[in-house]
């Protein structure tokens, strides 16, 4: 029996996810080819700032060698975005003009940076954050020790600010919000982060909005809409990203924010998958690590002949921002509910419970997240929390013991 000829497009992390899920799988199934639009290989995009920041090494950011696609008879074309589709002909176009037939297609294309539109984004020295080239080029920067602007207080935009803070930058970090990172942390959990990042010497501005970026011939300052200028060299926008469904558009296949996908990750077109950033689920598109993987492992099951489904995933963070520990987990706010506080101001931790009905329903931990996953998966199960309510700030073993 002919192998099917399968094709994914991404070659980012949800993309190496799914091939790996796959050939585990199914691995005598399918004809492998695998198209990235960077000119390197998959590489660990949530260790960017780290590399920017010296903590990390190249080699160290990349997740598997080119020998371990040819040791598993992939086809890994680099350097080359798809830039037609034709779901009728199962055939994909790349930019070299070179045409690609499938039988199975999957859509990993990731998201693209959002710029705001404000007078001079366009300059030289206004960028994004999230390729290899771009960490190479603002290491480079820092080495000219001109003061540097990130626009936008959420995760990438904090990584972004303490990475150059650490190679020397003076850098001003402008969020138009009340507090860093509002999606993820309540008010007194993103204070505790703000104390944090402006000790590592970040200058954090909040409630303050960019209004235009001024410069000749390229960046000289940033003027915010109260009327300070900040002078710099480089503008790091970190203001969101869009998922990127211009393909899944030319082929014709249904898009809403996203490329809309099933609970099996499937298109509107049934031979067409769509996993990651790109991909949008029951009205909701995920930006983090964790829901991508998943759903590449359902979109493998699924075209291995396993079918599973994806219910979608309670929003977690767990991560390290600017060498600060961060976990948030589900309705953080908690407002109309019953929180349960622990704080420890000599050791710059906090944590934050929220239950109703007997039941964990969200959680906010900084410093402090050694029970973290603990959290998430009382959040998750929707176990009942209430026999062990008095000793569940206090984690796992206490509230076990007890």
């Amino acid at each position: 029996m002919a192998r099917q000829r399968l094709v994914v497009v991404g070659n980012g992390m949800a993309g190496l996810h799914f091939v790996e899920e796959i050939i585990a799988r199914a691995p005598r199934g399918f004809d492998i080819t695998v198209i990235g639009a960077e000119p390197v290989a998959a590489y660990n995009r949530v260790l960017l700032s780290a590399l920017l920041a010296g903590e990390v090494a190249a080699t160290d950011v990349l997740l598997r060698p080119r020998e371990w696609y040819e040791a598993h008879a992939i086809e890994l074309i680099t350097d080359q975005t798809a830039e037609a589709l034709d779901c009728r002909a199962r055939q994909v176009r790349l930019q070299d003009g070179r045409t690609l037939a499938f039988d199975v297609l999957v859509l990993a294309t990731g998201s693209d940076p959002v710029r705001l539109p404000i007078p001079g984004s366009t300059l030289p020295g206004v960028a994004t954050f999230r390729t290899l080239a771009d960490s190479a080029a603002f290491a480079q920067f820092a080495a000219d020790g001109r003061p540097a602007v990130v626009i936008g207080g959420g995760l990438l935009g904090i990584e972004a600010a303490y990475a150059l803070a650490q190679r020397g930058v003076s850098v001003s970090l402008v969020h138009v919000a009340d507090r860093l990172m509002e999606r993820q942390l309540d008010a007194e959990g993103a204070a505790l982060l703000a104390q944090a990042v402006a000790a590592k010497g970040v200058r954090v501005l909040l409630n303050r909005s960019t209004a235009a970026i001024l410069g000749r011939h390229a960046v000289e300052a940033v003027e915010l809409t109260d009327g300070c200028r900040l002078a710099c060299g480089l503008v790091i926008m970190a203001v969101g990203i869009r998922p990127r469904t211009a393909l899944a558009t030319l082929g014709g296949l249904s898009t809403g924010r996203g490329i809309v996908v099933d609970d099996g990750m499937q298109t509107s077109h049934a031979q067409v998958f769509a996993i990651g950033e790109c991909a949008e689920h029951r009205g909701t598109c995920y930006g983090l690590v964790e829901p991508c993987y998943e759903q590449a492992k359902v979109a493998a099951a699924v075209i291995a002949g396993e079918p599973q489904r994806y219910r979608g995933t309670v929003f977690a963070t767990n991560l390290k921002v600017s060498g600060v520990a961060v976990f948030s987990a589900g309705d953080f706010e908690g407002v109309g509910a019953d929180s349960i506080i622990v704080r420890d101001v000599g050791m710059a931790s906090f944590r934050k419970l929220v239950t109703r009905q007997g039941r964990l329903t969200g959680a906010v931990l900084v410093g402090d997240i050694r029970d973290a996953l603990w959290y998430r998966d009382l959040i998750r199960c929707g176990e009942p929390v209430a026999p062990i309510r008095h000793a569940l700030a206090f984690g796992r073993a206490f509230a076990e013991a007890a």
